[in-house]
């Protein structure tokens, strides 16, 4: 495909656009220019077409060409968006390779790569800023515009057009959106804000001498309030602006007397942006130098890399593997490249985030949805001009315009947070990253204390270059781990509650030495069901196969898949009798049994429950930081990326959840978990301890996380996969099949087993019910395709979409959704 910013055609030349739009199109729309913009177009630049009757969107255009449409008359573009293409030429190629790997179409590939502010359409709102630049260098149309917001707050692209009567309207919009003039609405609400504390100055008019005087004879009969101002001199011989929290704890004065201090306008008060950094994490030094250990995985992973375009290492937790990637980073940006370090999650590892923003400074970019659209397109624009050299972002990050990228770390790479689910394209960023590198001709390191069964795999067959870090940085030990059979305890009659005699006295301990503690329990909400004791009767979801779960902060019974709740039950419908038992719990019940037994102690809960609301788990980790809380409860969000100084002790209250699973990823993802959460322990310069309750106490992936044997846990999975033909030796696609009628459903699914089994033989598995069979209405069926590694997978993948494409066409499964998902793990 020809690429350059400009295309030397003849002005009045006839040419014409195959676009990609963002929609799930199967085939692109090619569109004609117009003699007036044949100079401007370019590939990789954004158009404005008009689709349908009524609808207008911006479009990349993918190709130039002389030759029409052949099955129809080619409509106009009605103006280009750009001065330079937003996109090069290397992501087009990735592009591609997303669209033919997964089997999504090219405008999954748009919707799901560019940001909302590069995608505008006919209906995309725009609002105006609260805050507007000092100076504004408007043009007439734009200022008209301006005008109007003022008046009305919210405006569609279409109303811009009726204002000024004229179609093209986008690059004036462009033009707005760059200036900071506006944003776009789909952004509106933050998912992720800043963490905001509040601190405490002294009024001005106070620095005066006679003034601060008079203040001290005025408050001699306020004598609370006179501590709270002589702990604020006192502090603020090191700093003027002192944390609000630091301030009470030093005066002891209680808020109400600071509450009158500002209400008089003694102390003023005003909440800023702070670092999520520890209070011990200043021992992280810019210049830092590496440990032995370190230097020598460093050297090693350099070495590899003469041959090998993708090292795995395989670092234990707290091993210092930050500092190492660090070193990496600097290294390929000294040559001149840029780096791009992906994360599972950077709401939940902000402190990575901080202390490579704190070594790298400006020459670093974000990109997640903690920033405004505004912001993501401004991330984008200087990543593609060269602005950034290293970029952190989730799984969304390898879609960013690099120009020269040198090397991708991927950090966690076990996570499966990697993987993209809904909706397409249904991508394994890790994976995805690896074939992105490929396109630069840079390196890639995967980093994980538990790697992946398929990384590991390939690093011990040649494929990866492998280094091993298995040394904890600044010696700090590895917690003590033990196991607790609750079968045990409950037939001594030593469980209080959830808890075991043994986690209680090491909760105990822990409190007593002021140390910190989180629990963990794979389960939110307070009962998982709610069941009749007389007739069995359990109340389900309306729109899905699953049992409601009862959350007791909100009285109601929730479903987890679709949002649907309802009150909870006190009378069975079903039988009338009121003998309603809970069965199971969660988060949210171990909070409120664990505050019975300790009820002085400060407790936080932290799932997707109570990290709902915009600041809800900031602040929840930023009061467990600053030891406000001392026990924190955690669904698996607890076991990603936290780094606590304070903290000695892990519990996991029922282990069984995670290994009894139906998944044949159950026991890797059980033993990836148990290690991450059991490595929050111990994590500066004293030996943590780890305390797992579980039934099957002897269950061998227990055993080998208390062993912290991932060796034997990998020959052991490795051994099964190979037994049942699972990955890593073969390859898996799902074929998901959806309709609202489940005769129709059952009809379809078979139909295309069978006609997929025609020519994929005993490869084709199903049609089967998921664990999940109804979800929002939609019943669902699976058929699975098993291939074997050396087959030819992109015969298979053809025969596969050529099948599902002559399936849809067919009138009666017209209305059946099919869903492809290429390595669904």
């Amino acid at each position: 495909m020809q690429f350059a910013p400009s295309l030397n055609f003849e002005e009045r030349e006839t040419l014409f656009v195959e676009v990609i739009l963002p929609l799930s199109l199967a085939i692109n729309y090619t569109y004609r220019i117009p003699f007036e913009l044949n100079e401007r177009v370019a590939i990789g630049k954004r158009v404005v077409v008009q689709f349908g009757k009524h609808k207008i969107y911006t479009a990349l255009v993918k190709n130039i060409t002389k030759q029409p449409p052949e099955f129809y008359e080619a409509k106009y573009i009605i103006d280009v968006v750009d001065e330079n293409p937003v996109l090069t030429e290397k992501q087009f190629q990735f592009w591609n390779w997303i669209t033919s790997y997964y089997l999504c179409n090219e405008g999954d590939v748009m919707a799901a790569a560019l940001p909302t502010g590069l995608k505008l359409a006919s209906e995309t709102i725009i609002v105006l800023r609260d805050e507007l630049p000092n100076e504004l260098n408007l043009t007439t149309k734009e200022t008209l515009i301006v005008e109007f917001l003022h008046k009305k707050p919210r405006m569609a692209i279409d109303e811009v057009v009726e204002l000024l009567g004229q179609k093209t309207v986008y690059p004036i919009i462009n033009s707005l959106i760059g200036k900071e003039v506006i944003y776009i609405a789909e952004e509106v609400i933050e998912k992720y804000k800043p963490l905001l504390k509040s601190f405490i100055t002294l009024n001005p008019l106070y620095k005066e001498q006679e003034n601060l005087r008079q203040l001290f004879a005025a408050l001699e009969k306020a004598p609370k309030q006179l501590d709270a101002l002589l702990a604020y001199l006192k502090l603020a011989k090191l700093n003027p602006s002192i944390a609000k929290q630091q301030l009470l704890e030093e005066s002891g004065s209680g808020q109400a007397a600071f509450k009158s201090l500002i209400e008089k306008d003694i102390f003023i008060q005003q909440k800023m942006q702070v670092s999520r950094l520890l209070d011990g994490e200043d021992e992280f030094e810019v210049n830092f130098a590496l440990s032995t250990a370190q230097e020598v995985a460093f050297n090693a992973i350099n070495t590899q890399f003469i041959e090998k375009d993708v090292v795995l290492l395989h670092g234990i937790t707290a091993s210092g593997k930050t500092q190492l990637y660090i070193k990496l980073i600097e290294k390929a940006i000294a040559n001149g490249g840029q780096v791009l370090f992906l994360l599972p999650e950077i709401a939940l590892t902000t402190q990575i985030v901080e202390r490579i923003k704190r070594y790298f400074g400006d020459k670093i970019g974000v990109y997640h949805s903690k920033f405004n659209d505004n912001e993501r397109v401004e991330i984008w624009n200087k990543v593609l001009n060269g602005a950034y050299q290293v970029v952190l972002g989730a799984r969304s990050a390898v879609f960013l315009p690099f120009i020269n990228l040198k090397l991708i770390v991927v950090d966690e790479e076990h996570e499966s947070s990697y993987k993209q689910h809904e909706p397409a394209p249904r991508y394994q960023a890790r994976d995805a990253a690896i074939v992105l590198a490929h396109f630069h001709q840079a390196k890639v390191v995967l980093g994980s204390a538990t790697p992946s069964i398929e990384s590991f795999y390939n690093a011990e067959n040649g494929k990866y270059g492998f280094v091993t870090l298995n040394e904890r940085f600044g010696g700090v030990q590895l917690p003590l781990q033990e196991v607790v059979s609750i079968a045990e305890e409950t037939k001594r009659k030593k469980m209080t509650s959830y808890f075991t005699s043994v986690l209680i006295d090491d909760m105990s301990a822990a409190l007593e030495n002021k140390e910190q503690i989180i629990l963990f329990q794979n389960r939110r909400g307070y009962a998982t069901i709610l069941i009749c004791a007389t007739c069995g009767y359990a109340p389900k979801c309306v729109n899905c196969d699953v049992s409601l779960t009862f959350h007791k902060t909100s009285g109601k019974l929730h479903c987890h898949y679709c949002g649907y709740h309802q009150n909870s039950l006190t009378i069975c419908p079903a039988c009338g009798s009121v003998h309603i038992e809970q069965k199971g719990f969660g988060t949210e019940r171990i909070e409120e049994e664990l505050s019975l037994i300790f009820p002085d102690v400060k407790i936080a809960r932290l799932d997707l429950d109570s990290t709902r609301t915009k600041n809800g788990m900031q602040q929840i980790i930023s009061d467990f930081q600053d030891k406000k809380t001392q026990i924190l409860i955690g669904t698996q969000m607890v076991a990603k990326g936290l780094d606590f100084d304070n903290v000695s002790l892990i519990g996991v209250i029922n282990a069984d959840t995670l290994l009894n699973y139906p998944d044949f990823r159950a026991f890797e993802r059980s033993y990836q978990l148990l290690a991450q959460v059991a490595g929050r322990a111990g994590r500066r310069d004293k030996q943590g301890k780890v305390c797992i309750q579980a039934y099957n106490d002897t269950h061998r992936i227990i055993k080998q996380v208390i062993a912290n044997d991932y060796a034997q846990m990998y020959t052991d999975e490795l051994a099964e996969r190979k037994q049942f033909n699972y990955p890593p030796f073969t390859r898996l696609i799902f074929i998901n099949v959806k309709h609202k009628d489940a005769n129709v459903l059952n009809h379809a699914a078979m139909q295309l087993a069978n006609a997929l089994r025609a020519q994929l033989g005993n490869r084709i598995l199903g049609p089967e019910q998921p664990l999940i069979a109804r979800i929002r209405n939609y019943y669902i069926k699976q058929i699975i395709i098993k291939t074997e590694k050396n087959a030819d997978i992109k015969k298979v993948k053809l025969v596969l979409k050529d099948t599902i494409k002559a399936f849809n066409a067919q009138k009666e499964f017209k209305s059946v959704i099919t869903q492809i998902d290429v390595d669904p793990y």
